[in-house]
């Protein structure tokens, strides 16, 4: 049998759009010739590939089962044909989408359009809210970048640590404790607000009071840093966050911040993409524009042994 690769890049762009028409005009062709090369790969394959489902069309399990094969052969197939490719940022044309929470996005914002702005008039940035539960998204290639406090668990996501963020209790200059020392009972015994993207009321925040034999009261979760923030600022609670990424809306906000009276780790930062962007010259770009505005904002590399150090870090869910 002949291999077409042709029918690669057409059956990896039918899987990743779910439609003949959003196929075709992802690879430039028209629907007719699209639609023909669908029969063939269903002739090929002995399989339906994609099924009418309503006025949408469903993805077969075959299909299902090799997309991520399919979208992996397509991406070294133009890797080995396009080795020496030069990269030049006026002439692309390229929408980078990167995912992470609310206060990383705001923090380091400014500094990333500024500079895809600069770059070219063909590049422009989509930024994503986390998701409330875990996505394969990196991994079916609908995100570039994810930046988070925690290290990917599939092998094929690389990843590294730009940085860290030590944590500091926000609170309002009119707080009852805002003008004495802080105290562990003195912050046990304030009502809190907490940072989670799952609504859960407990964070290891709650572990090391538990350690000191005080409990406090959560009143409330906010799914996002900024929401929880400025509930602070209308309110007489604390909540606790990741100094300098938060420092735009801790400083909107007119709050007050206090170290933690307990040892907290810092909250690392993260940043990671599918291996299939190793060797892309405009990710690799991507990826050092993100660590530059990381650094603009404050933030801090770790220490050399930080991973290697294996303390567990609260992180925000």
């Amino acid at each position: 049998m002949q291999l077409d690769l042709n029918l690669m890049a057409v059956l990896d762009a039918l899987l990743e759009e779910g439609s003949v028409a959003g196929a075709a005009e992802r690879l430039g062709l028209s629907a007719p010739a699209t639609s023909r090369s669908l029969g063939r790969i269903r002739r090929l394959t002995g399989d339906q590939i994609l099924v009418r489902s309503g006025r949408t069309m469903t993805p077969t399990p075959y299909a299902l089962e090799i997309r991520d094969d399919v979208h992996y052969l397509v991406a070294q197939s133009r890797a080995v044909l396009e080795p020496k490719r030069t990269l030049d940022l006026g002439t692309l044309r390229r929408a980078f989408i990167i995912r992470g929470n609310d206060a990383l996005t705001t923090a380091i914002a400014p500094h990333l359009l500024a500079a895809i702005q600069q770059a070219g008039p063909g590049l422009s940035v989509r930024l994503l809210a986390e998701a409330d539960i875990d996505t394969n998204d990196l991994r079916h290639g609908r995100v570039d970048l994810e930046i988070s406090s925690t290290m990917p668990a599939l092998p094929e996501i690389n990843h590294e640590t730009l940085g860290d963020d030590r944590l500091v209790v926000a609170f309002r200059p009119d707080h009852p404790c805002a003008g004495s020392l802080l105290t562990a009972e003195r912050f046990a015994a304030a009502d809190h607000v907490i940072v989670s993207r799952r609504g859960r009321t407990e964070d290891p925040i709650d572990v090391a009071l538990k350690n000191l034999g005080l409990r406090r009261r959560v009143v409330a979760s906010a799914p996002t840093s900024t929401a929880a923030l400025h509930i602070v600022s209308q309110s007489q609670l604390f909540v606790v966050v990741s100094e300098q990424v938060c420092r735009p809306t801790l400083d909107a906000c007119g709050l007050r911040t206090s170290a933690p009276p307990f040892d907290l780790a810092p909250v690392p930062v993260t940043l990671a993409w599918h291996q299939r962007y190793d060797n892309d010259k405009a990710h690799a770009w991507l990826r050092a524009q993100v660590r530059d505005a990381f650094a603009a904002f404050g933030g801090r590399r770790p220490p050399a042994d930080a991973d290697a150090a294996g303390a567990r870090r609260p992180t925000a869910e």
